[in-house]
């Protein structure tokens, strides 16, 4: 990922929709990233001490009904500042444990990514949809 120059504000998220490499089957990637990749990160000190917050959401299930044909899953990775995130990348472990298992893994060719502030919640955690009928309970 190449350094962005302007701070984004605090609390910054990194929504990154990954594709395998295609020498991988999907539980071959799901396999490695779900107890390789996340714990190589986790159990790096001066990596993980720049993260608040490191999701992994594998698809779903196989098949066009759980999305894009090629996504095999999203991380969402938050940050106290995007200052934070880039610290993160320069690290040396990123360049020597995370940036070769991640070209190992990945088809980076095809990594979709974006840094979002925090977000507007239109539904949930106590809103109302402000619509035709109303909250919905229990939900």
């Amino acid at each position: 990922m190449a350094h962005g120059s302007g701070k984004l504000g605090p609390m910054v998220r990194l929504f990154a929709f990954l594709t395998r490499r295609s020498e991988l089957s999907h539980e071959e990637f799901l396999d490695h990233w779900l107890n390789v990749h996340g714990p190589l990160i986790a159990g790096t000190p001066e990596l993980a001490r720049h993260i608040r917050r490191y999701e992994q959401h594998p698809r779903a299930e196989a098949g066009p009904m759980s999305g894009s044909e090629h996504c095999d899953g999203v991380t969402v990775q938050h940050f106290d500042s995007a200052d934070d995130l880039w610290a993160f990348t320069a690290e040396p472990a990123y360049a020597e444990l995370i940036a070769p298992d991640e070209a190992a893994l990945l088809d980076l060719q095809r990594l979709v990514w974006v840094i979002t502030g925090e977000p507007t919640v239109v539904i949930g955690d106590g809103t109302s949809t402000g619509g035709v009928g109303g909250d919905v309970a229990g939900a």
